[in-house]
């Protein structure tokens, strides 16, 4: 008679070692990944106070790439390009996204329900070369061109680029909708619904209701259009006139020569500008959730 053969089960200490095993190895691999898409702007932010002009040679600390960045007029008239370009490209985008998400949040059936989805997504979807191409045949076929026009505000002559905030404008107005479209997609319409139950007319209701609600959406949509608006180039690139620079722009003429840890100064003062951005939208973000809604 053959004996049957016998399996083994893990004993308790097997299996907590498994587990711990597992949790370190989840972690390792955590860390890992935060390493690989944070180590590089660390090491970025690190040489940009180096004293050497070599970008991988560490030299001493010094402040001077800073000192000469602020020195130089061209990046900081690039710097005030880019803040203009995307303040006003923000704004515009921010009210038409606001307004295009509330329409296809709320009216669900409409004509050409699809195509108005499918136009709001394209930007999203295709590549920045194959719209900033698209843009420039439109400004160049429609008359438009890429003119820079010359106000005085204040006292101060500013140059507004027609051609560069229209195609920020058009890239912009999809990514605030559908941040928008999300906030609204999760909100009590019965709030909207007791309010006109107590008499609200509907601007009210939408002013004193709708608005508070949805403004964490409006907010988020502003700020990632105002970011993608100011770290944009390809597009800025294709549409910008002679004589215009933003300063994603004239940092690829720097590079092209060759670069210096003053470039890296620059991009630090962006970064560091964007997570003010960030922290500052989170702060108003949690301030107005923790507030109640008055209706009147």
């Amino acid at each position: 008679m053959s004996a049957t053969p016998t399996t083994s089960t893990p004993s308790a200490g097997q299996h907590r070692l498994r587990h711990v095993l597992g949790q370190w190895l989840f972690h390792l691999y955590g860390f890992a990944g935060y390493a690989f898409f944070y180590l590089p702007i660390l090491i970025l932010v690190i040489f940009s106070f180096n004293d050497s002009r070599s970008v991988s040679k560490w030299a001493g600390f010094t402040l001077r790439w800073y000192e000469a960045m602020l020195q130089d007029r061209q990046i900081m008239l690039a710097l005030w390009n880019s803040v203009f370009v995307a303040v006003v490209s923000t704004a515009i985008a921010t009210v038409l996204g606001t307004l295009a998400a509330m329409a296809l949040e709320r009216y669900r059936r409409f004509p050409g329900r699809l195509i108005a989805d499918i136009t709001l997504y394209l930007p999203i979807i295709i590549p920045d070369i194959a719209m900033a191409i698209m843009l420039l045949a439109f400004f160049n076929l429609s008359g438009i061109g890429l003119h820079i026009w010359k106000v005085h505000f204040f006292g101060v002559r500013l140059a507004v680029p027609i051609s560069v905030i229209i195609g920020h404008v058009a890239f912009n107005i999809s990514f605030v909708a559908v941040v928008v479209q999300a906030r609204l997609a999760q909100m009590d319409r019965t709030l909207e619904e007791a309010a006109q139950d107590l008499y609200a007319s509907p601007w009210r209701t939408f002013w004193r209701v709708t608005l508070p609600l949805m403004m964490p959406g409006v907010l988020g949509g502003a700020l990632l259009a105002f970011t993608l608006s100011l770290d944009d180039f390809v597009i800025t690139f294709f549409t910008s006139g002679a004589g215009f620079n933003t300063l994603p722009v004239r940092v690829f003429g720097m590079i092209r020569k060759g670069v210096t840890p003053k470039i890296n100064a620059v991009s630090s003062l962006m970064l560091g500008f964007s997570l003010l951005l960030v922290t500052l939208a989170l702060l108003a973000a949690r301030g107005r959730e923790e507030r109640k809604v008055g209706f009147f």
